[in-house]
């Protein structure tokens, strides 16, 4: 199913986010992982590219077990990142034997000294363009509440956001975020800029201090000091860091919904407990 067709039905999407593991042993995990969150009737779940396209293999070998094998709806994520014209062609007939029907457009995170392929892409606007030309894929995007890293200002960043939509891409996944008026605010202004797609609020539950705060590092997310001084105190305790993580994404969550946030898209870094538990929280008293 075309995930942009979810968004169409009125009602909020949630959905999942994996990573392809490096060992057998962690497929196994993954697969009991997904079987768990089945369950619970996502919308639609999606699969990372590593970094410089290292597993583009993976990633679709995954996507597709997950579409035939377990009858969900599945993304595979695409960057320019190490990729020729060649290349990505190769990808998208491969998604396309495979009925895979939805792709996350990225532009992808750079390895330390990387020259772009020459008859590749650098933007993400440009990728989304090539994969519109391609066939009738339904394409993703990524936006940042908190300004993309790389741009030069909140101006800049929607001016690129609003070109990978004119590009073809029909819905937006936000990176993780923990104060939820960054997210809000953020959609305001790109309603203003004209951009009229979903954007899906991307959440994910903390199981790690050390974990999230270099995740936040990286792109460039703030942890809240209230949230910060809760892990604190849990310290080294894996339990007590996950009931806090578990507690404050479930605030989140409840709050986005309440104020019209179309879906929540969770980082589940591969684990099914806190994803779980947060989904309970917000939808088991419903049923």
């Amino acid at each position: 199913m075309r995930i942009a067709e979810l968004f169409a039905q009125g009602r909020p999407v949630v959905s999942f986010e994996f990573f392809p593991p490096k060992t057998d042993a962690g497929y196994t995990s993954l697969f009991k992982t997904i079987a768990e969150l089945k369950k619970l009737d996502p919308g639609f779940v999606s699969v990372t590219w590593g970094a410089g396209g290292s597993t583009r293999r993976k990633t679709v070998e995954l996507v597709t077990r997950i579409q035939e094998e377990i009858g969900l709806t599945a993304m595979a994520h695409l960057t320019c990142v190490g990729a020729s014209r060649a290349d990505l062609n190769e990808i998208l007939d491969a998604l396309q034997r495979s009925r895979i029907e939805n792709i996350l457009a990225l532009g992808g995170d750079a390895p330390p000294g990387y020259t772009p392929h020459s008859d590749g892409f650098t933007h993400a606007d440009q990728l989304a363009r090539f994969i519109r030309s391609r066939g009738s894929f339904c394409l993703g995007g990524a936006c940042y509440p908190e300004v993309h890293p790389r741009a030069t200002s909140p101006d800049d960043d929607l001016r690129h956001l609003a070109a990978k939509v004119e590009a073809g891409v029909e819905f937006l996944i936000s990176q993780l975020f923990f104060e939820n008026e960054d997210y809000l605010r953020f959609v305001d202004r790109v309603r203003a800029r004209g951009i009229d797609v979903p954007v899906v609020a991307g959440i994910m539950p903390v199981i790690s201090t050390a974990s999230i705060r270099r995740m936040a590092e990286l792109s460039g997310a703030h942890i809240p000091e209230a949230l910060a001084a809760e892990l604190d105190a849990a310290g080294d305790d894996e339990a007590a860091t996950m009931d806090v993580g578990v507690r404050w994404a479930t605030k989140q969550c409840r709050e986005l919904l309440d104020r019209g946030a179309q879906g929540i898209h969770f980082y589940t870094l591969n684990r099914s407990p806190a994803t779980r538990k947060v989904w309970t929280n917000l939808f088991e008293p419903q049923r």
